[in-house]
């Protein structure tokens, strides 16, 4: 049996609705708004997040980075997967069914 937290390639991540998701130019960078504050996002979590959109699966979402960031295809794969498990620990995103 698969661990449930852990993604699979064929997931799909939606951001939680208590979060906001935007770019605050202030920060210069993409931050998560919710009731009790705000989180800034590195470059790579607001690249992977701004993904999350419901639609595209982790495999998709791999793809896409890997274009964007070329030159080390493995890392870019094993780095979504790895903030993914972090974000839906946070509870930031939520697995689509």
């Amino acid at each position: 049996m698969t661990d449930p937290a852990v993604p699979a390639a064929e997931d799909r991540f939606a951001l939680n609705p208590m979060y906001l998701f935007r770019w605050e130019e202030t920060q210069q960078a993409y931050v998560l708004l919710y009731p009790e504050g705000i989180v800034k996002l590195n470059e790579t979590a607001g690249e992977i997040i701004k993904r999350c959109d419901g639609q595209r699966t982790v495999a998709e979402m791999v793809g896409d980075l890997q274009h964007t960031y070329p030159g080390d295809d493995l890392r870019v794969a094993e780095g979504v997967y790895k903030f993914l498990e972090v974000f839906r620990a946070k509870g930031w995103i939520r697995r689509q069914a």
